[in-house]
Formats: structure tokens, C-alpha cells, sequence
């Protein structure tokens, strides 16, 4: 017996050795090596020279282009993520209704979630939203004439961001229909018994009951809102314009370390990145016990 618990012991350790390695050589060594480029002045070309918090300080002290960084992706994802979620909920509660060709529908709004990312759709965005994009075409239509360039203007470039964040909520809309198909038609049943009108279902059964589901939908949206970079990269050919106005962290960040070649000041900036992430995650978290109802508590 003893023999045969040994090699079970060893055929386990055999099949988890590749996801092991893996995680050690790509996840783990990679995190520790960013941590200590971070604090040194490297470039590439050169060996890591030893700064110490050199380069935190250049962040908060000199680099005036990080607040502008800041400024842009704290409105991006103020704006993007509860727009996102409000319209996929909306989507999700219209195809939770009984309908013969659901299935269709559902296939169709998750399809801009699977080439969302892509740059053949951020192209594509730059197209619909040029001078002489789909935007103006249909504002002429109605009897607007526009010749203004969405993308290249300063009080809108960073909207047609925030427009194609929204245009990705498929997946978003997925898991809220999941969760909206688990809630009992008896709750809903029994509230209009009693009198309760459409407006009051959704907030007395609909919202507490899939208050789990938007903690899970928010807290992913939020971290991925932080990190997009592809959108912002393709529309304003890396360079963050017009006047810095799509000038995401990320963005900066990758400028930082593969346009001037200071992957050590990126690296800070991606721990500082991090921070951030990890406090607006734990900040949710802990708002989540004010809002968030679960059955099994009796709430």
C-alpha cells in the first residue's frame, strides 16, 4: 500500500510538472525580474544599473505626463465600465424574455466580445468615427451635416474608447443572463400578486438577487478596463492623441518601455499599475458587503 501511494504520489506530481515549470519560468520569474528592473535604469542594451526609488520618484515628480495618464484612465473606466454593464444587463433582461430565436440573438451580441479586442476592429472604430466614417454619413442622413473627425478631436476621442467598450459586452450580458434564468419566476409572481409594478420587481427581486453576478461582472470589467491598451494604441497610432487625450496608462507604459526603451521606469510604472488595480479590487470587495445579497446568509 505504502508503494502504491508513492507512485500516485509520483504520477501527480508528473502530470502537474508542465503547469509547475510553466508558471514558475512564464508567471512567477517574469513578476520577480519586473520588481527588480524597477528599481534600476535599464534599457535593454545595457546591465541594470541600481537606482533605488529613482524611478517611483520620477513618476510623482517629474513626469508630468503620468497625471495626464492617470486623468484618461480613471475617466475611461468611470465612464466604460458601469455603461457596459448597465447595457448588457438591459440586453440580457430583453433576451430573457421567451423568445423562439434567443439562441440567434445571444449568438449575435457576443460576437463583437469575441473580435473586440482585435486590430482589425480598432481600425475598423477608426473608420466609423473619421471625418468621413459612418457617424457623419448617417448625421447627414437626418439632416446633420458634420464633417467633424471623432477620433481626431479632443473633446471626443477618448468617447469613441468608451462607445467601443461598450460595443463589447457580450460577455458581460452572458453570465448576467445566466443569472437572471437562476432567479424563480415564483418571486416575480408572488411580488405582482401583491401588487408590485415592473419598476419595483427589478429593484426588490431582480438587483438583490443578481447582486452576486454584477460583483463578479464588475470586479472583471474594472481590471480589464485598466488594462486596455489595443483600442487606444491602433486609434491614436501610439501616440496617446490628439493633445494626450487617449493617452492610457497602458499606452504610456508600453511607450515607455519599447519606444524609448526604459523598461526599468515601465516596470515601476507597472507596479504602480498593480497597486492601483489591487486597491480598486479590494475597494469593491469591501463595498460588496453593503450591496451584495446572497441566499445562503438569509439576505
Amino acid at each position: 500500500m505504502k508503494k502504491l501511494r508513492e507512485n500516485e504520489h509520483i504520477t501527480g506530481y508528473v502530470f502537474s510538472a508542465p503547469f509547475i515549470l510553466g508558471f514558475l519560468i512564464f508567471t512567477l520569474y517574469p513578476i520577480l525580474s519586473s520588481l527588480y528592473y524597477s528599481f534600476t535604469n535599464y534599457n535593454l542594451m545595457e546591465a541594470p544599473r541600481w537606482l533605488g526609488l529613482a524611478n517611483y520618484e520620477r513618476m510623482f515628480m517629474e513626469d508630468a505626463k503620468i497625471a495626464k495618464s492617470f486623468q484618461v484612465t480613471f475617466t475611461y473606466v468611470f465612464a466604460s465600465v458601469p455603461l457596459r454593464l448597465i447595457f448588457a444587463l438591459f440586453v440580457a433582461m430583453i433576451l430573457n424574455a421567451s423568445t423562439r430565436a434567443v439562441g440567434l440573438y445571444r449568438s449575435a451580441f457576443y460576437l463583437p466580445s469575441l473580435i473586440g479586442g482585435s486590430v482589425a476592429v480598432a481600425i475598423m472604430w477608426q473608420q466609423i468615427f473619421g471625418d468621413k466614417g459612418l457617424v457623419n454619413s448617417f448625421l447627414s442622413l437626418i439632416g446633420i451635416p458634420s464633417s467633424t473627425s471623432w477620433i481626431g478631436n479632443p473633446n471626443t476621442a477618448l468617447w469613441t474608447l468608451v462607445a467601443l467598450s461598450i460595443w463589447q459586452f457580450g460577455s458581460s450580458m452572458i453570465i448576467f443572463l445566466a443569472g437572471l434564468k437562476n432567479i424563480p419566476r415564483d418571486y416575480y409572481e408572488a411580488a405582482s400578486v401583491d401588487g408590485a409594478n415592473a419598476v419595483s420587481r427589478f429593484f426588490k427581486i431582480t438587483i438583490p438577487l443578481l447582486s452576486p453576478i454584477i460583483l463578479f461582472n464588475l470586479t472583471l470589467q474594472t481590471i480589464s478596463a485598466f488594462l486596455t491598451f489595443t483600442p487606444a494604441y491602433i486609434i491614436s497610432r501610439g501616440e496617446g492623441g490628439p493633445l494626450d487625450q487617449t493617452l492610457l496608462y497602458s499606452l504610456y507604459l508600453y511607450r515607455k518601455a519599447f519606444s524609448h526603451f526604459e523598461m526599468g521606469y515601465a516596470s515601476a510604472m507597472a507596479w504602480i499599475m498593480l497597486l492601483i488595480v489591487g486597491i480598486f479590487t479590494a475597494l469593491i470587495f469591501k463595498s460588496s458587503t453593503a450591496w451584495v445579497h446572497y441566499e445562503s446568509k438569509g439576505d
